[in-house]
């Protein structure tokens, strides 16, 4: 893995804008960038369902509450119907994606997963986004096999694309404090890597406000650059702050603000010239700050949003409604465009069902 040479100039300057850039300032470089890179007035949006297949979890990150314990009285794994069931109630509202993601449950075995896939996409199908970096490495260490291997496996079965979760700051001394039990930087980033050489796309996060120093985020932004030079894989970005009232280990970390949001999103959109597109996470900052953030570099409203289980159980999650969505975007003077998980349009708008 290359080192990220903090006291490079480029590194430094771009620390001291972070830091030191009046807002607006800095939400216009940001928002400047944005408007080369999508010159049309249109913002995106995709309508999916966050399945969350089970909770059950060995890896003691300190920032979730919503992970159990195997043999926890509250641990489950939804049944293939009941899943099911979640997508067809999702591609009722116009839902054309679902977000499959779950804990490291070391009692599934690896058919069950490609069972699974096959059983979706032969009965309920759909685009499946599914199965973070994180959980590849799980997989594959449980498994006894190689990453390409699963990646390879996975798609076979039917898995459309990997989302970007479990990112949080792609930094080993950050990871090793949180997280030690799961993926770190070099084995995150790799998943990745393999994913885009075998064809697929994906999304990358940062999760912030863990107690990283600011450096930290941008050595993280600085190594998803590094990433898309190489592969070009990265559709999106999407970074949001640690919710930390429910988690139990860093509920003593201070709540960070909007400001810090917008500023840390602008630096996404000045570093990461290569990912093509910046999300806006109205689901843990609320539509207003989401808002803000299609001038602070997102061109993207990330999802509807149907079911979110991991950042609510930790504290507050905002909820919308498609015309809500749609009308925050036209009140920023933007045109909104329903789209598919590669960002291509979904042409004709499909009728929401109440």
């Amino acid at each position: 893995m290359q080192t990220v040479d903090r006291n490079s100039t480029e590194f430094r300057n771009y620390l001291e804008l972070y830091e030191k850039a009046p807002l607006l300032e800095l939400g216009a470089l940001a928002d400047a960038e944005r408007w080369r890179l999508h010159p049309d007035p249109v913002v995106t949006y995709i309508i999916d369902r966050n399945i969350n297949y089970t909770n059950v979890c060995v890896a003691d990150c300190q920032f979730c509450a919503f992970a159990r314990r195997p043999k926890h009285a509250e641990g489950y794994v939804l049944s293939f119907e009941e899943i099911g069931a979640k997508i067809d109630e999702c591609r009722a509202l116009g839902g054309i994606q679902i977000l499959l993601q779950g804990g490291h449950n070391p009692y599934i075995p690896f058919e069950w997963y490609l069972e699974l896939m096959r059983y979706i996409k032969q009965n309920h199908p759909i685009h499946i986004h599914g199965f973070s970096p994180s959980e590849v490495v799980f997989f594959s260490e449980r498994f006894g096999m190689s990453v390409p291997d699963v990646v390879r496996e996975l798609r076979a079965a039917g898995l459309d694309s990997i989302p970007g979760g479990g990112g949080e700051i792609l930094v080993d001394a950050v990871r090793e404090r949180v997280a030690k039990k799961k993926a770190q930087t070099e084995e995150w980033l790799g998943v990745q890597e393999e994913a885009h050489r075998q064809g697929m796309k994906t999304s990358v996060t940062m999760m912030y406000g863990m107690g990283e120093s600011h450096a930290d985020r941008i050595e993280h932004l600085f190594r998803v650059r590094e990433v898309q030079a190489r592969t070009g894989g990265f559709t999106a970005f999407i970074c949001w702050p640690l919710q930390p009232e429910g988690t139990p280990g860093l509920s003593h970390q201070v709540k960070t603000d909007a400001v810090t949001y917008l500023r840390t999103l602008a630096m996404a959109r000045l570093i990461c010239a290569n990912v093509p597109n910046i999300q806006s996470s109205w689901v843990t900052m609320g539509l207003k700050v989401g808002q803000v953030a299609l001038r602070f570099g997102a061109n993207d409203f990330g999802s509807l949003m149907m079911e979110e289980n991991v950042v609510s159980a930790a504290g507050t999650t905002y909820r919308a409604t498609i015309e809500e969505m749609e009308r925050a975007i036209r009140d920023a003077g933007l045109t909104p465009r329903r789209r598919r998980q590669d960002y291509s349009m979904v042409e004709e708008p499909l009728a929401a069902v109440a």
